[in-house]
């Protein structure tokens, strides 16, 4: 890849207009602390998924149909004790699912669910069987792409992390990015595939610094660091997602511990974005946090604020930046993970009970007809 020269983008904020906001909480959800509903991705359709805290701490996956509807799901071999059980991360277009699930020992395996409900558990070769251990498709709504293809990592009995590609066909390839570190807790974890079969991610080194890299269709790594992006534990370049014509997207947290959005595209040219109320106190992990992105180029995600309060944003592909909060949220904790074609998002907050709710934001019906009125 060509060295990355930086283009720091301007954050415009929008005028938020009238919104459409529906909250909801799936059956079952727990109503204490740590409990509830977590959304965690949106289909072209309306159809979201993600997964509840019961109130025994159990895990369970879920489907909200685009009538509201829910339907409830369990991996098989999922257990049944606190802590343990089904989570849902990410869906297609073909309303395929992915996820993992802990068992009856905290081992962690992974499944992908078909839109007819049949569960298919995988396992990917090396990956440890005891506790903490084993296969995650975990913590991205970019994890599968339109053909089926599921990426993620898995980590061994030592506890150092390998990525893996499983095919539409079942196989599935193990991977490690270059320089990656070979101690407990670092190594190569795979965060999205792109619908041509690449895939990004991050690794950490041997001094817990973060890298991003790419994996191309033919198996072909190459490893990146955005301009800005700090070189002590756990700072550094976060790969996250792809946009349509394939520039990585991705958060990088700098030498101040702050948080900021890049976009990497195929020359090596960076665009960093913050939202613009999104907090800078050196050593706070405040900023921009973006998440999930569209087939039209929109990123969703959320940013901290000065005084550590989570907002949600939407960015367009032209870069302007779009602020919103949810009704009912705490001064706290809130996540936007997932955004549809038509601009919809998806996530979860936290109310003052410390209990999570999803919601879904309509697509602002304004910013569709500029959209359509400038030709986009």
């Amino acid at each position: 890849m060509p060295a990355a020269t930086i283009l720091v983008a301007l954050a415009i904020s929008t005028p938020l207009s009238a919104q459409t906001v529906t909250t909801f909480d799936a059956p079952g959800a727990g109503t204490g602390p740590g409990q509830g509903t977590r959304a965690l991705n949106i289909d072209p359709s309306g159809t979201i998924i993600g997964f509840t805290r019961d109130a025994n701490e159990v895990r369970h996956g879920f489907i909200r149909s685009q009538d509201g509807s829910f339907t409830i799901f369990d991996a098989p071999g999922a257990g049944t004790a606190a802590g343990q059980g089904t989570r849902a991360y990410s869906i297609n277009p073909t309303r395929t699912i992915t996820g993992f699930f802990t068992d009856s020992v905290n081992a962690a395996h992974g499944y992908v669910r078909s839109n007819q409900g049949v569960i298919t558990v995988f396992d990917a070769p090396g990956a440890g069987t005891g506790a903490g251990q084993g296969t995650f498709s975990a913590f991205s709504p970019l994890l599968i792409n339109p053909h089926g293809a599921i990426t993620g990592y898995y980590t061994d009995s030592a506890f150092v992390a390998h990525g893996f590609l499983r095919d539409e066909n079942g196989v599935i390839t193990t991977f490690d990015a270059p320089g990656a570190g070979t101690g407990a807790f670092q190594g190569t974890q795979s965060f999205a595939i792109s619908p041509g079969g690449e895939i990004t991610g991050f690794y950490f080194d041997g001094t817990n610094a973060t890298h991003g890299f790419l994996r191309d269709k033919k198996g072909v790594i190459t490893t990146f660091d955005v301009p800005g992006a700090g070189t002590g534990p756990f700072q550094g370049t976060y790969g996250g997602g792809f946009t349509p014509n394939g520039t990585i997207m991705g958060v990088l947290i700098d030498a101040d511990n702050l948080n900021h959005g890049f976009l990497l595209d195929k020359n090596g040219a960076v665009t960093t974005f913050d939202a613009p109320d999104a907090g800078n106190v050196p050593g706070s992990l405040q900023g921009t946090l973006p998440w999930g992105i569209n087939t039209n180029g929109a990123i969703t995600g959320w940013y901290v604020d000065a005084t550590n309060v989570n907002h949600g944003f939407v960015r367009d592909k032209h870069g302007a930046i779009v602020e919103f909060d949810l009704p009912g949220a705490a001064t706290g904790l809130g996540q936007v993970w997932s955004i549809a074609p038509n601009g919809a998002v998806t996530g979860f907050y936290v109310d003052p009970n410390n209990v999570a709710h999803g919601f879904v934001r309509e697509a602002d019906r304004g910013a569709l007809d500029l959209a359509k009125f400038n030709g986009q």
